[in-house]
């Protein structure tokens, strides 16, 4: 089992004295897409005003250059440390067990648009770089989807397990999950007071974070989806099949006295 995650914007400084080693990532196949990006970044980098322009970076956020310049070199931490924000708050993995950690090594992933899709313990530096960022100012450079998707999509193709993809619209178009029936995107909606069920924006991103939480938490490697969907209708998930021939699966929250921010009370 995959369980996709999308990164966020907002990165934790610090982390070991070891530098990014791009051999111990996991997806190996994904090496030479890496060194491309990497090489692109760091040609940019070198040009603080074209950085600033192609990173879409405000006044403020001139010191992300400086990140980027630094990424071979800078201290590198586990992925699911290394992000925060709404849904990697909902996580929370500096509470995750030793056993739970060894879990989410195996099965959870994030999309970064550095480095693809790397493991929860991959060690990573700190970085900023979108899924629509430009790698140059120059016409006819490739984009991070033609570099990513292609490669990114193959691997996911060749996983033989059941895929449960969390991310943001951005970030799964740079790999694309293979069109099969265990493979599925999930849509998070919101069930009002009458019934209505409805999109639901920025509290989806604390929902997945719950979801994936749960997910780690039971350590169960779900063989198919409907393994997936027992697990959560016994849970209390309301997870089940879109109606439509997408293949997507839908998490279904309710709302809370019309504020779907109090998600934690009740998908706990």
């Amino acid at each position: 089992m995959l369980i996709l995650l999308p990164p966020s914007e907002t990165k934790r400084d610090g982390g070991a004295e070891v530098p990014l080693d791009l051999d111990r990532l996991r997806f190996g196949a994904l090496k030479p897409v890496r060194r491309s990006v990497l090489a692109a970044v760091a040609a940019l980098s070198r040009n603080r005003e074209h950085s600033i322009r192609a990173l879409k970076l405000g006044p403020k956020q001139a010191a992300e250059v400086d990140r980027n310049r630094a990424i071979r070199s800078s201290a590198t931490m586990p992925a699911l440390r290394r992000y925060t924000g709404v849904l990697y708050d909902a996580l929370d993995a500096e509470s995750l067990t030793d056993d739970q950690w060894a879990f989410a090594g195996a099965t959870v992933v994030v999309q970064s648009a550095l480095l693809g899709p790397v493991a929860a313990t991959d060690l990573i530096p700190a970085y900023r770089l979108s899924f629509d960022s430009r790698l140059s100012l120059e016409k006819g450079v490739a984009t991070l989807k033609k570099r990513w998707a292609p490669a990114v999509a193959a691997v996911f193709d060749a996983h033989p397990g059941l895929i449960i993809d969390l991310r943001s619209e951005g970030y799964a178009a740079l790999g694309p999950i293979p069109e099969r029936p265990d493979a599925h995107y999930v849509r998070v909606l919101a069930r009002d007071a009458g019934g209505h069920v409805r999109a639901l924006n920025h509290f989806n991103k604390q929902a997945k974070g719950l979801l994936t939480r749960a997910l780690i938490e039971a350590g169960i490697d779900f063989a198919t989806t409907d393994e997936l969907l027992a697990w959560a209708a016994a849970e209390g998930y309301e997870l089940r099949k879109a109606d439509d021939a997408s293949g997507d699966l839908e998490l279904i929250v309710p709302e809370v006295a019309g504020e779907p921010g109090k998600l934690m009370a009740v998908l706990r």
